[in-house]
């Protein structure tokens, strides 16, 4: 009896041993990965370019150093670098190939332009506003040699609302004409004052009505005025609500912009709800990159542009 006993207690505990080395090798849930991928927009850098900390031809390598898979080009922080040539043609164009040659180095997807300074799209005079879309041209051209799906433009010109929509779709049109023959697309921010101002760009979308003309939903650029009129720096003295033009903004999306400005012991950003606006982005049934652009003070460029990655990653899965 004893051995007996002995023997369906070994066999018992056999069992219970080889159970829990089953239960042991059982491999984890995997982590989920993210549903966005994420670009780096290039003004999230602009204070160590423009203090010569950082060379501008040294885009691709940072944002591979940082993680990213994606790059959004600024096009006035090369404007230094080919303005004054003797053929500022040529020259652009050795900048575009020292570019894509980078890109083409590091792996990483050039996306788009976001192009400055090359006069407004929604001024009144003809003249100015077509003078305007030739300025534009050439960054159309650039954006195809390099690869990138757009360029980004800005609708300043005119503040009155009912004469804005109908320049702003005359400059808006006559572009993305030009930027069809290259297969690029022309994409507009809410960058400030009418462009801000989601209903009205929404009927601006209609109205131009071409496949290759969308918006770039920005996080953070919803200042309808500033005082004294300021373009830029001054004080938002009026905005259009956030999360409401992001939503109006996404069915014409073909490029997010994440903008941030500062970030709480948890890792969340202070004035913007992310999560909020990621549901929106996830809803609108978008799958194209994110772009981190960083525009805080307190945070270092590198900490901030970090710090949004993080986040972003976290709530994307």
């Amino acid at each position: 009896m004893l051995i007996i006993s002995s023997c369906k207690n070994t066999s018992k505990e056999t069992t219970i041993t080889e159970t829990q080395e089953e239960e042991t090798i059982q491999e984890p849930p995997k982590e989920p990965e993210p549903i966005f991928e994420l670009s780096l927009a290039q003004w999230s850098l602009h204070k160590e370019i423009q203090s010569g900390k950082l060379d501008p031809m040294d885009f691709a390598k940072k944002a591979k150093e940082l993680g990213f898979t994606g790059i959004e080009y600024v096009s006035q922080l090369y404007t230094h670098l080919y303005k004054d040539a003797g053929d500022p043609e040529k020259e652009l164009h050795e900048i575009l190939n020292a570019l894509k040659n980078k890109s083409d180095q590091y792996n990483v997807q050039n996306l788009l332009i976001m192009v400055d300074g090359e006069g407004d799209l929604a001024v009144l005079g003809e003249k100015e506003r077509n003078q305007t879309v030739e300025n534009h041209k050439k960054w159309v051209d650039a954006a195809q040699f390099l690869g990138c799906h757009s360029i980004r433009v800005n609708l300043f010109g005119t503040n009155d609302p009912e004469k804005w929509v109908e320049v702003a779709t005359d400059g808006l049109k006559k572009l993305s004409e030009y930027a069809a023959t290259k297969g690029i697309n022309v994409i507009v921010e809410n960058h400030g004052y009418l462009s801000s101002d989601a209903s009205l760009l929404v009927k601006v979308m209609q109205n131009v009505n071409m496949k290759n003309c969308g918006t770039l939903p920005d996080f953070g650029n919803f200042c309808l005025e500033r005082e004294g009129g300021a373009r830029w720096g001054a004080k938002c003295v009026k905005e259009y609500p956030k999360y409401k033009g992001i939503e109006e903004m996404m069915p014409f999306a073909k490029g997010v912009s994440a903008k941030s400005y500062d970030f709480d012991a948890d890792g969340n950003e202070t004035t913007i709800d992310f999560k909020k606006m990621m549901d929106i982005i996830k809803t609108a049934g978008y799958q194209g990159y994110i772009g981190v652009e960083y525009e805080g003070e307190r945070l270092s460029e590198i900490d901030g542009i970090i710090a949004t990655r993080d986040l972003l990653i976290k709530l994307s899965k």
